[in-house]
Formats: structure tokens, sequence, C-alpha cells
């Protein structure tokens, strides 16, 4: 299976159900026009890091969709699909693609394949006091904020680490604010 470098901006979650059956590649979803403030800063980040490419739906929405973002990351990637490849039963969008054109398109758009070098374990969740411990979920809600990242249990947690390119050195800051702030209260 194609390993994607680059975060996949699409539109929702059926979009990111079908390039997974395509492809291993983390998506942000924008959940059509409900752009909210962490959305963008989990944007920014992925920009920052791996880089990002637009795959949204060939109909209006989908082009304004991704005019809105080409307008604030001028250097992304972008993906396309024809309307007749993501057509199925009258319904229109990249959720109704055959796993080939998917791949297809990210190809044309010039993806980076990425290598399996996982920088971060569950074992570091852990003992970081992201995961298996009464005030994980609150811990790690705080913690995702200050990288950016956008909130996710533990093994969402983990793939947003790997893949977004956050350093050794931005993890153990992140945690000593979060711990600081807790021996504050």
């Amino acid at each position: 299976m194609l390993k994607i470098r680059e975060v996949i901006v699409v539109e929702g979650r059926d979009d990111t159900a079908a390039i997974n059956m395509a492809v291993d590649a983390k998506t942000i979803e924008t959940h059509g026009f409900g752009m909210n403030p962490s959305m963008w800063k989990e944007i920014d980040r992925a920009y920052a890091g791996p880089g990002i490419i637009i795959f949204t739906d060939p109909d209006r929405a989908g082009e304004n969709i991704r005019k809105k973002i080409k307008e604030r990351y001028p250097d992304c990637k972008e993906a396309f699909l024809s309307q007749t490849k993501a057509l199925k039963k009258n319904d229109l969008g990249i959720e109704n693609a055959r796993a080939e054109d998917i791949i297809e398109a990210l190809r044309k758009a010039r993806c980076s394949e990425r290598e399996d070098l996982e920088e971060f374990t569950m074992e570091d969740l852990r003992n970081a006091g992201l995961v298996n411990g009464s005030l994980s979920k609150i811990r790690r809600e705080a913690f995702s904020d200050k990288l950016g990242i956008g909130y996710g249990n533990g093994k969402r947690l983990l793939k947003k680490l790997n893949g977004y390119g956050i350093t050794r050195e931005e993890f153990n800051g992140a945690v000593q604010s979060i711990s600081n702030k807790e021996n504050k209260k």
C-alpha cells in the first residue's frame, strides 16, 4: 500500500474512509465549511511539517473550500478527481471514487512516499500520562492544544505525532508545559 508523507485535507469522514482504503495517509477533515480555529491550527501544523495535499470534492462546495485553503497555503499540493470518477448514483464526492483513481490523483499531485520511522510509541504516551490514566483525557486535550494538532484519543494522537513531524524536543516541551500548569493548581 502506498504510504503518503503529506497530510491530505478532505471534506469529511467518508472521504477519509475512501482515502484510507486506497493509501496509508493521515487526513484532516474540514467538515464542509465548518472550518474552526482548531482545524486551521492543525492544518498549520501539517503544512509546516510534512506538507498538505488538498483533495476536495469536484463540485462547487469543494472548489470553494479548496480556494479558501489554497489562499492560506499557496505552496500546498492539490489532488483532483474528475466528476466522472467521483460520481455514484447521483452522489458526487471523493468517497465514491475507486481506490485506483484516488491513487492516480495523489500521484499526479506529486505526493511523497514516507518511510515508517516512528519517533513516538504508545509507551511514550503512557510515560507522559497521556493514556491509561484518570487524567489522560484532560492532559491529551492540553497537550494537543499546546502543539496545535487537534484533539484525539491515544491512538489518533500517536498517528498525529508521527505524521506531523513533531520533534522529541517539542513533545517534551509540551509535556513539561502541561505538567507545570498542573503543579500551579
